[in-house]
Parts: structure tokens; sequence; C-alpha cells
């Protein structure tokens, strides 16, 4: 016999099981090895967390109960996907080119970027996927329940609320671990999805392993097991078309727009193509899943005591024969029918959460606004962790307080119901351009109320105040206000009931609230782009030129998606725009371009919330107002290319203009050059001929006089061997011809030899220098001497140039791929400006009075062209608060490459 223990420890093996294939996964992604990660069977298998355990247990209670009315669970989303062209083919469109995170965040970008809507569509996707995870919670427990009641040794009693607790909480941790590692919606979640594809493997081959051992193993065949169902209560069961219709639009309904099928069906859409391949492998695999529903049901009634729980038939008939291997497989079956969906509702919920209420409140409370407001990333990330636990506690609530009813099935149409609210507004948003937001909320709400009075709320029963009596008589003895029999329609099932309630007023709502008001600008921009998304796959156009400054923007960003993206999608626009560095021009297309990026992060409602904060707000072009109104596509085709060549006209002129500057800076530079450079030889020159002339005239001169008119002359003379020496070496430089003494040496000994070299061996208290030392013990082939005269130069520079009251620097070392560094010097000043920055890397540029410089200003021209023969780079790097210099080294020696980036 199989003990509980065992089951337990089964269990536990398979759950770690888990953690590895997810573990493995998310690091074959990080190292871009995605491969079949990405492939349409895992697309398609993904798709099965809506097999739950409603359908792995359920379905065969359902059936006991129903007969064949389960079937409608699982048509509704097969028709759904046979027709993937006309509905799900859009909104992954949608979601790509929106960069939409949840269904929330669909709804509030397609009706103008409305956070009210988005809050309303999380409260009602949070309450109405509650009995969901519930149903999971409590299958899990009656599952270990159906082991441990008869095993005296048990470790774990067999209190259905404990164990649906402690599963809650196992549940929690994986899904935190794997399901908020990326903040970026675009960043797909891929160890999570290989794992619920593994899961959708196992459940499977269990269920229709139970299948076969009930039909050729205790039937006796194929034709005794169809006796046996004939002569079944299951064959008498009639056939309900009111209800059969009801329940297969539900499933359809819920198949769109339950949090975690938006989630898995159009946020985790690695390609469009899947779609083809899932549109006939997905009814394929809930057929499977459903073929053997019916002889487990019969034969579950036929051999088990009467009262057995039907639910858990999938389980007891193994028990019943002895069968613990299969039982066991079974409850792994279930097990993982139930962690799977978990585990996605809650990453999409938490998503909803923390973009549609948490990210608002906080981004509302900063008075320092967008620029300035702390590590976004780490507020999303616990605000993402919180509401995971959050939501799982909301469904063992849920299980607690209703008692945990028996029929998973019941507490399966409720969740669908709920969150099929959201369809009219959906369906409409992306096929009806005239839909609006008043219409949206007016729906929205006036379904959720009428669902819950009419579902939600009475499965509490008596605990929610909707006890027998006022089910019976309504409130305050108002007959046709009656939960279950609204209006005086008496005798409908009440799963009908209620569904036709709630989508009949939603919808009218919708359409009512619609017409009578008239949609924002920006909305009938969004509305353009979402129906007619196969025409217009950018984003509408909303920004003006505004008054934002490109370092403001980049900071914000780093913010948001983190540094090293930010960096690297301001240096991109850069690039594109002919520029140097890493402070593009901030023009209407970077700004849209910047959003959806954002948006793939905080959502689309809060990236527009915090760019309006800088950018100042936005405006409607004439351009945008023709594509909305459909109008005169050949002149918008004209005026487009119009505008694109402006455009390149004006970028033309733009990078002319500013090498025309740069010229002229450099001229200055030249002539003060002369003057300096005459200066600079002439001071020394000057003091080694007087003196020289003072000794030479001889005459009477105490030693002291001697000696101090001798150190005087040796003094000067070094200064001037040093100007010469800078002179000759950057000349050396310049031309290639320096020699260079490459060997393998440990990165942290060539810093510390800087640092100690430029700070009194860290004795230097005007400067604190923050180190991570274990991250610098890296090997690389390289010139230590000329990499130390590099850092040494940065260093000093600090010291002679931070303004801050007290001068920090932070040296910080990181690998970027396998075989190069990046090494950042950021110190704690004002920086540099602006208008300053694209002349630093110049010879003989200072930005100070020469008296406080001390030098030629040949300091960072030397260090450009030593990393260059290092085969490296140096530049500027904008937006960290003080003055930042970032080097680029390869780990291995390369030949050297003519391109340095300065801004």
């Amino acid at each position: 016999m199989l003990s509980f223990n065992l089951l337990v420890v089964v269990c536990l093996t398979y759950a770690s099981l888990l953690f590895v294939v997810a573990f493995w996964a998310e690091k074959r992604a990080e190292r871009g090895r995605l491969g079949w990660l990405r492939s349409p069977t895992v697309y398609t298998l993904s798709l099965s967390i809506y097999c739950t355990a409603w359908t792995f247990y359920g379905a065969v209670g359902y059936a006991a109960r129903s007969g064949l009315e389960f079937v409608t669970i699982y048509v509704g989303p097969s028709l759904v996907m046979i027709g993937w062209w006309w509905v799900l083919r859009k909104l992954v469109r949608i979601g790509r080119t929106q960069r939409i995170t949840s269904i929330a965040d669909l709804i509030s970008s397609r009706f103008g970027k409305s956070n009210t809507l988005g809050v309303l569509v999380t409260l009602l996707a949070v309450i109405g996927t509650t009995p969901y995870i519930a149903l999971q919670l409590q299958s899990v427990a009656l599952s270990f329940a159906v082991f441990g009641i008869n095993d005296p040794n048990a470790i774990v009693v067999t209190d259905l609320n404990k164990t649906a607790l402690w599963v809650a909480g196992g549940l929690t941790l994986f899904t935190i671990l794997f399901g908020t590692r990326n903040l970026d919606a675009n960043e797909r979640h891929h160890g999570v999805v290989t794992a619920i594809a593994l899961e959708a493997v196992v459940k499977l081959i269990a269920l229709l392993a139970v299948g076969v051992f009930v039909v050729w193993g205790v039937g006796g065949g194929l034709g005794e097991t169809l006796a046996r169902i004939d002569a079944s209560p299951i064959a008498q069961q009639s056939i309900n078309s009111t209800r059969w219709v009801t329940l297969t639009l539900l499933a359809a309904a819920a198949f769109l727009t339950l949090p975690r099928m938006f989630q898995v069906l159009v946020v985790e859409n690695p390609e469009e193509s899947h779609l083809f391949t899932a549109g006939w492998a997905f009814p394929l695999y809930v057929f499977c899943m459903s073929l053997f529903v019916i002889p487990i049901a019969a034969t579950g009634l036929a051999v088990l005591p009467e009262g057995a729980n039907p639910d858990m038939f999938v389980l007891t008939i193994p028990l019943n024969f002895d069968q613990h291997a299969l039982a066991a497989l079974s409850f792994l079956g279930g097990f993982s029918s139930a962690t799977s969906m978990v585990i996605v509702a809650a990453i999409a919920l938490s998503t909803m959460v923390s973009n549609h209420i948490v990210m608002p409140i906080w981004l509302s409370s900063r008075k320092d606004g967008a620029t300035v407001s702390g590590d976004v990333r780490s507020v999303v990330l616990l605000a993402r962790r919180l509401s995971i636990a959050g939501v799982l506690a909301l469904g063992y609530l849920y299980f607690h307080i209703s008692g945990g009813s028996e029929a998973l099935a019941e507490i399966g149409l409720i969740s669908f119901t709920g969150v099929g609210q959201v369809l009219p507004a959906m369906i409409g948003g992306v096929f009806w351009r005239g839909a609006t937001r008043v219409g949206a909320i007016a729906g929205i709400l006036t379904g959720f109320v009428i669902w819950a009075y009419t579902m939600f709320l009475p499965s509490f029963g008596a605990a929610a105040g909707f006890s027998d009596a006022f089910l019976a008589h309504g409130p305050f003895d108002l007959a046709w206000l009656r939960p279950q029999a609204l209006f005086g329609v008496t005798g409908a099932d009440p799963v009908v009931h209620a569904v036709a309630w709630s989508f009949a007023f939603n919808t009218l709502a919708f359409v009512l609230g619609s017409l009578l008001s008239f949609p924002r600008p920006v909305e009938r921009l969004q509305g353009a782009q979402f129906v007619n998304v196969f025409e217009h796959t950018g984003a509408a156009r909303r920004w003006s030129e505004g008054l934002a400054e490109a370092e403001d923007l980049l900071m914000m960003a780093q913010r948001i998606v983190g540094p090293a993206e930010a960096q690297k999608l301001f240096q991109a626009e850069a690039d594109a725009q002919g520029k140097q560095g890493y402070l593009p021009d901030v023009t209407p297309a970077f700004l849209e371009h910047l959003e959806r990026e954002l948006a793939g992060s905080v959502g689309a409602a809060t990236a527009h919330a915090m760019l309006g904060q800088l950018v100042g707000g936005s405006v409607v072009s004439v351009e945008d107002l023709m594509a909305v109104a459909d109008e005169a596509a050949q002149i918008m085709e004209y005026s487009s290319q119009l505008e694109a060549k402006s455009t390149e006209l004006a970028r033309t002129a733009r990078q002319l203009r500013e090498a025309n500057e740069k010229l002229t800076a450099i001229s200055i530079q030249k002539d003060a050059f002369l003057s300096q450079i005459s200066h600079e030889l002439r001071t020394p020159m000057t003091s080694i001929r007087a003196f020289s002339e003072i000794l030479h005239d001889g005459g009477e001169m105490d030693d002291e006089n001697l000696k101090r008119f001798s150190g005087i002359i040796h003094d000067e003379a070094q200064r001037l061997t040093r100007l010469l020496d800078d002179l000759l070496d950057l000349s050396v430089l310049e031309n290639g011809q320096v020699t260079l003494n490459w060997t393998r040496t440990n990165l942290h000994d060539v810093i510390a030899r800087a640092v100690e070299a430029t700070t009194q061996g860290g004795r230097d208290a005007g400067l604190v220098v923050h180190r991570a030392e274990l991250s610098e013990h890296i090997a690389i082939d390289t010139d230590p001497d000329r990499l130390a005269q590099v850092f040494i130069n940065l260093i000093t520079n600090v010291r002679k140039y931070c303004d801050a009251r007290h001068p920090e620097l932070h040296i910080t070392v990181k690998r970027v791929g396998r075989d190069r560094l990046q090494i950042d010097f950021v110190d704690n000043g004002s920086g540099i400006p602006k208008d300053k920055q694209a002349m630093i890397f110049e010879k003989f540029s200072r930005l100070t009075d020469h008296a406080k410089a001390g030098g030629a200003g040949l300091g960072l021209a030397i260090c450009r062209e030593i990393m260059h023969n290092l085969g490296g780079t140096i530049s500027y790097l904008p937006g960290q608060g003080g003055a930042a210099f970032r080097l680029e080294l390869p780990r291995v020696r390369r030949m050297p490459e003519r391109s340095v980036k300065a801004d």
C-alpha cells in the first residue's frame, strides 16, 4: 500500500523536478539558447493551464452528476481555437505592437490609457479568480485526504484547511521565484512556461492511464464499458439545450478573459504563427483529456460505495483496486493541473495589481516626480511578490469561508461568469471604433454588480448575508429582486439566470454608454490602432516635442527597465539619429518608442503617466486625426513621404550644425592651445633661464640660496619634461607606434594599484572610493601599466573636479557577454554640462580654470588613445547623477578598432 508519507515525498520530489526544469529553462534563455523553448509545441502545451483541477477531477464529478454536460467546458475553447484567425490573431498582434502586459492593460490601453478601467478590470479579475484558486486548493487538499484518511501513520494531519494552507504557501514560493525574475513582460517567463508544458504532459498521461485501466482493467473491454455506461444514471441525464448553449458560450468567454489564459495566449506568445499549430493541437489535447471522463464516471458509480465523492473517482478507483502506482500518477496529474493554473494566474494578477493599483498610487505620492523617484524596478518587483502572496491568501480565505463546497464544477462556473464580464468591452474594443471609455466602465460595473448579487455572494450563503430566507423572498421581501429570480423570472437554471442577466445588462450598458458619450482624442487614436491593427502596426502618435531633456528620460528609464537596457535603448536611438553617445534628440517618434518599452514593465497607463510628467502632456497631430477619420489615404501617404524627407533633411542639417559647432570649438581650442602651450613652455623656460643666469654670474652666494635656486631649476625642468612627455606620448599613441606590454593579469590588481597611487594608499580623507572587489577578480589580457594610467587619470580627475561636499567615487565592474567587460567610474558631483560633453576627449580640453586643473588638458585624450590601442573604448555616461565614465574592454587580446564613443 502507498503510504501517505511516501506520497508526500513523491509530491516534494515532483515539485523539486519542476524547480529544476524551470531553473534550467531560465538559464538557457538567459544564454540566448531559446531553440525549442519558443516552439509551437511548448506554446500549445502551455495552453493546457485551461485544464485545471476542475477538468482533471471535477469533469468526472460533473459527468456523474450531469451527464454529457461537462463537454461544454471543452467545446467553447475548442471553437475559439479553431476560429483563431478571427479573434486570437488580432489579440496577439495588438499585444505585441502595444506591448500589452495583461488583460487589464489591454482594456486600459484601448480606451485611452485609462487607469480607472485598469483598476476596475484588475479588481474584477482578482475577485473573479479567487473562487478558481480556492477550487485548486480544495482539489489538492481533497486528493491528499484520499490517501491520508486511511493511513494512521501519516505525518501530516488530513485537515483540509491545513493542507490547503501548506499548498498555498508552497505555490507562493515557486511563483515568486520564477514568476518575478523578469520585470519586462516581453522577457517571457520561459522557466514557468516550460514547467507548465511538462505538467501538461504529466496530467494528460495520468488521465489517459487511469482511463485505459478503467476500460480494459476494470471494465473488461470497450464493449462491457459501453454497456455499463448505458446502465448507469449518466445515460438517463437529459440535455437542456439552453444550459448547453449558455455553458458553451461561457467557456469560450472565459477562455479569452481568464487572466491566466490571456497571459499564455497573448503575453507569452513568442510567434504569431504558433496560433496555427495551436488551432488544431489544443482541441486535440482537450479531446484526449475528455476521452475517458464518461467511462471513469460510470465505473466509479458502479464499483465504489454509495456516497463516494465523484470528483475523486480518478483517485479512488485505482486505490480501490490496489493500483497504488497508478493512483500516485493520478495524484501527480491532479497536482499538476492545480499548480499550473495557480502559478500563471498569480503571475497575471500580480502584474495587474502592481501596474494598475500600486504603481499609480506610488507615483502620485512622489513629490519629486518620475525622474528622481528612486528604483522603480524594486518597487514593482516587491509589489508583484506581495500581490502573489495576497492572491493566494484570498484563494485560501475563500476556501476556508465557503467551507469547501464538494462540487468543484460549481465553483468553476462562478469564476467563469465573473471574469467573463470583461468580454463585451474586449470584443467591442478591438472590433468597434465607436466604443468609449464611459461605455466600457458602465458595462463592466453593471455586469460585475449583477454577477456578484446573483452568483458570487450567494456562494458564501449565510456568511455573506444570503440566507435561505433572503434567497426565497429577496431583500425587504421584494420578490422581483430575488438573487436567483430577478424581475420575477422563475424556473431558470441559476447559472443560466446569472449569465443571461449579467451579460445582457453588461452589453446594453456598454453599447448605450458608448453611443451617448464622445471619445477623447487619445481614445480615438487607440481605437484606430486596435481595430485596424493589421494596417497600423505602430502605436498611435500622441507626443509633441515636449520639454523633456534626454538625460531626464534616461534617468527615469534606468530606474524602470534597468541601466543596461535603458542605455542600450538610448544609444541605439542616438545611433539611428546619427549621434554619438547616449542622448538622442527627444522626438515624438522616440517618445512613442520609449513609452512602448516602459509599458512592457509597468503597463501602458503608468508608462503614459510617467512620461507625461516629464514631457508635459501630449497632443494629437493633424496626421493622427486624418488617420482616425480614415480620410484621404493618398494624401496621408504623400504627407508621410514628405514628413520622412523633412525629417531626413532636418537630421542632416542638425548633423552639419553639430559638426560646425564642434569644428568651431576645436578652432577655438586650437588658438587657446597655441597660447596655452606657449605659456606652459615659456613659464618653466623663463624660470630656468633666470636662475641659471644668477648662478652663471656667480658672486657671493651662500649654500642655502645655491641649493634653493638649483632646486627651482630642477623642478621647472621636470615640469617641462612632463609636458613634453605627454605631448610625445599622445603623438605616439595617435600614430599607433606605441609598444604595449601585453600580459595576463588580474583586473583587481590594476584597479587596486591605481587607487593606491592616487589616494595615498586609501588614506585620502578627501575622497572615498567604493568598490565591489569580488567582482573585480577577472583575468584579462592587457598592458597593466597603460590601463593603470587610465584609471589613475580618471581617479585624479575626480579629486580635482568633483564639486560634492564629500566627494565619493564608485568603481563597478560588470561582465558583458562572454568576452567583454564594463568598468564604470561614477562620482557624486554635479557632472559635466551637456554642452561640454562632446569636447572632453579632445586635446587641451579643460572645463575649469587652469590653476585648479594644474595640467595641460591632455589626460582624457591620452586615455582615449590608450583604450583604443588596448582594443576598448571610453565614453562619458550621462544620466548617472554625477560625472560618469564607462570603459569597455575585451577580456582577451584583439586588434583595435577605430571607434571612440563620446557624447
